[in-house]
């Protein structure tokens, strides 16, 4: 499959792996830049690969939903030292291909306490196959401006359903400026299934991802190792960059979804309001000690689409 890439000045590739331009750093899916003998690496661009692509996964007993897609789904994690964020945010798009009306998944990267932030925009269905991927546009700088990839047929990243010890394959080719041919191929394991502690909160039987990279051109072989964990009906919760950098979770509304459904909805506003005026128990969403009309305002406020 190949994946076309439209850059300002440069022909570059898209690969989804860790890489650093050494003027910032970031979690974002990688674009290669290729002028004269140099290969220049961004780590404004690094990104989850796996939030990428993952879609109603299973665990070996049980089928899950390992990335709740409902419009208004958000999830915020944190670099270990505060200084960053990734946001992601699941929503609306005009955008359709063939009659396909594509969800948006946005990916925000930020340092905190400064202006500097990047954002990608991913155009995604997803079928009985798992999620597919049509078109990226990525947000870089003032200086390199914006990147597209279109991918068409459309790239299927993840598939439906996956077990502890499946393992995947995804491989693209490209033609850059000054370079000629590269490969990129990504190859994803289920390592684990382990309990990760947040500061959200403690989140059990998440699926471990390693996800290992390799980048092949003329100018010699590029390889990268990171970690995606994933929540059972909840999402992205944990991320491991190949700089050891390490993001957890913060925020996300669907820490409202009592019912574990992936959906923050009436069924949630129902589970407070039947043990309103309790102490003690999971409705109490604010933690002031008593179930009350904050917890209600709190669960209605967070509602996904």
């Amino acid at each position: 499959m190949n994946a076309e890439i439209v850059f300002p000045g440069y022909e570059c590739y898209f690969g989804i792996h860790t890489v650093d331009l050494g003027f910032a750093r970031s979690t974002q899916p990688t674009i290669l830049f290729h002028k004269e003998d140099l290969m220049l690496k961004n780590t404004t661009l690094m990104f989850l690969l796996a939030v990428l692509l993952t879609f109603s996964l299973s665990t070996q007993a049980e089928s899950q939903n390992y990335y709740p897609t409902s419009i208004g789904n958000t999830w915020i994690l944190e670099s270990e030292d505060k200084a960053e964020h990734i946001i992601y945010t699941v929503e609306e798009s005009d955008a359709v291909i063939n009659n396909i009306d594509l969800t948006l998944l946005k990916i925000t990267s930020e340092i905190l306490g400064t202006d500097v932030s990047t954002s990608q925009r991913l155009y995604v269905d997803f079928d009985e196959e798992g999620i597919k991927l049509y078109r990226m546009v990525v947000e870089l700088d003032e200086t390199f401006g914006e990147a597209t990839a279109v991918l068409y047929p459309p790239g299927l990243f993840y598939p439906a359903t996956l077990k502890l010890g499946d393992t995947w394959e995804l491989t693209a080719e490209s033609e850059v400026l000054l370079v000629g041919p590269i490969t990129f191929t990504s190859t994803n394991e289920v390592v684990a299934i382990e309990d990760v502690v947040t500061p959200a909160g403690t989140f059990e039987n998440c699926l471990k991802v390693r996800l290992r990279t390799r980048t092949v051109s003329t100018l010699g072989v590029t390889r990268a190792t990171a970690y995606q964990w994933l929540a059972p009906n909840f999402g992205p919760i944990k991320f491991e960059s190949d700089q050891d950098i390490v993001y957890r979770l913060v925020s996300s509304n669907l820490l409202y979804d009592l019912t574990g459904d992936g959906f923050v909805n009436i069924s949630d506003l129902v589970f407070v309001a039947a043990r309103f005026g309790q102490e003690g128990t999971e409705a109490d969403v604010n933690n002031d000690g008593t179930v009350n009309i904050l917890d209600l305002v709190l669960v209605a406020k967070n509602f996904s689409n």
